[in-house]
């Protein structure tokens, strides 16, 4: 296949992506998932005029003028209401959230009132409906407070809450299934062999699609055969995975045998090589309703691929717009050669000036390097055949989370 660039390559992870199915999950499980429809709220806040504050629930037109002194004819706390209603010349004692009672119109703040025995001291005047939160105030039954496609936040749990709906619609967290193979890779913790190498690239893998919202299976390591490498991705299938990651044998070499093994379950091929750097070995494909990334073995393609192809085929399934992580200007730290037909990724770290950030890409950008991976904080983004840049120009950066 020829090679195609990063925005074709991404019209086709995306083109047969949609939103999954709603489910209904409590709002405990709700937190930056995607709303499967609208939602009305279920009652009024406030359900009936509050007081907003600690003191006496009046008639304003006692209390127009002060000092003025009214007889105390009872108590209204949150949740236990007054059932009597107060008079010409009365008041009552309420408190943050009391439900006024009926006849009066105001609350006055208990600072500016005296207190007597069974009388108050108001000492200044309060006008008709000071300190009351009104019925309603917030929202009323039968609002629509929040829209189809809408991705919650904390806030809006509670809001959710408020509205008295215990549970919501939302679409179903991708499942993402993930293996890499090499029969040189072992796993942390052990000592490596001749030839053998410590594996890293799952955990990373993993953790970006967890923050994305994705449900991960990791499948462990797979030997550089063909046999093993069809029954990890069968697994994959018998698990009902939406997306499969595979890490490592997606090249052409002898041992890179993932392509082998998915054409023999029959995958439908959409693409395997694309025009950037990191990454060009990067295969992609569907197998039946299943989603398939081969990714590159080495880290910094591994992770690069996913960042620029998984987020989006993993945010586009959860239901959410906002596809890519936007990219935005900054400054050249140093100066860059031209480039060829590959666009180009640089890991680099970003500092504050007067000028706005300052994006300087690491001297040396090799695929296997993790720690100026893992120091970096964007991706310094130059396009095919682009012209040598100095330092002090302008350049395009995507960030990184932190």
């Amino acid at each position: 296949m020829a090679l195609i660039s990063v925005a074709e390559a991404l019209d086709h992870v995306l083109a047969h992506a949609g939103p999954l199915p709603p489910e209904t999950v409590p709002l405990d499980d709700a937190l930056g998932r995607v709303l499967a429809g609208e939602l009305k709220a279920l009652r009024t806040q406030p359900p009936a005029d509050l007081s907003a504050m600690d003191g006496y629930a009046v008639r304003a037109s006692d209390v127009a003028s002060a000092p003025v002194r009214l007889r105390v004819i009872g108590e209204v706390a949150a949740g236990r209401p007054f059932t009597a209603t107060v008079g010409a010349g009365e008041a009552a004692r309420i408190f943050t959230g009391g439900v006024m009672p009926a006849g009066a119109d105001a609350v006055v703040v208990q600072e500016i009132t005296e207190r007597e025995g069974d009388a108050v001291a108001v000492l200044k005047p309060t006008s008709k409906g000071r300190h009351i939160r009104p019925q309603g105030l917030d929202f009323r039954r039968g609002d629509a407070l929040f829209a189809k496609g809408h991705r919650l936040t904390e806030r809006d749990l509670a809001l959710l809450a408020g509205m008295n709906h215990p549970l919501v619609p939302v679409h179903r967290r991708p499942k993402v299934a993930l293996f890499a193979t090499g029969d040189e890779l072992v796993p942390p913790g052990r000592e490596p062999g001749a030839g053998q190498i410590v594996y890293s690239n799952g955990f990373a893998l993993a953790a970006l699609a967890r923050r994305q919202g994705a449900l991960v299976t990791d499948l462990g390591l797979v030997a550089d055969r063909l046999e093993p490498t069809i029954a990890a991705i069968r697994q994959a299938r018998d698990l009902t995975a939406d997306i499969l990651v595979t890490t490592g044998g997606a090249s052409v070499g002898e041992y890179d045998l993932v392509h082998k093994a998915f054409a023999a379950e029959g995958m439908d091929l959409s693409f395997w090589k694309v025009a950037m750097r990191p990454g060009r070995p990067l295969m992609h494909g569907r197998l039946g309703g299943m989603h398939v990334l081969g990714l590159p073995g080495n880290p910094v393609s591994a992770y690069v691929c996913a960042f620029l192809f998984l987020v989006p085929l993993i945010r586009r399934m959860s239901g959410r717009d906002d596809l890519t992580v936007p990219t935005e200007s900054a400054v050249l730290g140093y100066d860059l050669p031209a480039n060829d037909e590959r666009a180009d990724y640089l890991r680099a770290t970003l500092q504050q000036s007067p000028d706005g950030p300052i994006a300087t890409p690491f001297p040396v950008q090799d695929s296997s390097m993790m720690a100026p991976l893992a120091k970096a904080d964007c991706l310094v983004i130059r396009e095919p055949y682009s012209s040598a840049a100095r330092a002090g120009s302008r350049c395009v950066i995507v960030k990184f989370e932190r």
